[in-house]
């Protein structure tokens, strides 16, 4: 059985994909960590998941209502 090309083709645009979002994330932090230091930066990401967080449980909470309705 041989991969054809289109599955590498998908493979390294995943590479490249992911390759890109841990660029963003690590700039987003540094460009955090270095305008409001160790602290600063660490509020910063924690309101950003806290956020994130928040997100995802108003979607799974209304998912799970719709079950039982």
């Amino acid at each position: 059985m041989e991969l054809g090309a289109r599955f590498w083709f998908g493979v390294l645009g995943l590479a490249i994909g992911i390759a890109i979002a841990a660029y963003l994330i690590f700039a987003l932090i540094g460009r955090a960590w270095y305008a409001w230091g160790l602290f600063g930066m660490l509020l910063f990401i924690g309101a950003i998941l806290v956020g994130v967080g928040w997100i995802y449980d108003r979607r799974e909470a209304r998912r799970r209502s719709s079950y039982t309705t």
